[in-house]
């Protein structure tokens, strides 16, 4: 059975928590689906590519996470999420997904 690409984790959680959190009108609805899904995605990082890899995807993910709110300030809210999370998505799949594939 074919796995999700870690990738598409880092993805849902950086999308998937801020739609979340945009919706609801809770931030820590977003916050519990971006942390589901970071978690997720580093565990699997680390078996897929170890623990260093791990350590700096974890970073870029929540780097990605921080740098979107002043980011949104100059692209808007949707565009500097969507774009963080193109640049996580990439290095993942760069450093880990692309081993499996």
């Amino acid at each position: 059975m074919a796995t999700v690409p870690t990738a598409a984790l880092a993805a849902t959680g950086l999308v998937g928590g801020y739609g979340v959190a945009r919706w609801t009108k809770r931030r820590e609805l977003g916050g519990v689906v971006l942390a589901a899904a970071g978690a997720a995605a580093a565990n699997r990082w680390r078996r897929q590519a170890g623990a260093g890899v791990a350590a700096g995807l974890t970073t870029a993910y929540v780097a990605a996470f921080a740098g979107s709110h002043p980011l949104a300030k100059r692209l808007g809210a949707w565009t500097s999420v969507l774009t963080v999370t193109a640049g996580v998505a990439a290095a993942s799949w760069v450093l880990a997904d692309r081993r499996e594939a």
